[in-house]
């Protein structure tokens, strides 16, 4: 199993405020190390290599993983599931709401 985590970069260069609490989650949580490669979306270069990524995968929100095994190709856009389902990790009630991210509700 190859996990490929791709995080955005801002136009003033530091990472988004999503990507970074889920990378700081991962290496509380320990799962860091199972993350194979990160690739970059940078937000003024839609020819940067996360950004050709999610457009291919139609994902428009970063922080999102993509598992490669012998299954296929897997997108997650939440590191919970993503934890659940390949890491073989339960994630709690409390987690699970402190992963509704407020700029994702009810937005256009």
């Amino acid at each position: 199993m190859h996990v490929t985590m791709v995080k955005k970069k801002l136009a003033d260069g530091s990472d988004c405020r999503k990507c970074a609490d889920v990378t700081a989650y991962l290496q509380t949580r320990g799962f860091w190390d199972r993350v194979d490669e990160v690739v970059w979306a940078y937000e003024n270069d839609p020819a940067s290599p996360g950004m050709l990524l999610g457009k291919r995968l139609g994902v428009e929100r970063a922080p999102f993983f993509v598992v490669r095994d012998e299954r296929g190709e897997t997108v997650y856009t939440s590191a919970l599931q993503l934890i659940q389902e390949r890491f073989g990790q339960e994630v709690s009630t409390a987690e699970r709401a402190g992963d509704v991210d407020p700029d994702d509700v009810g937005g256009i």
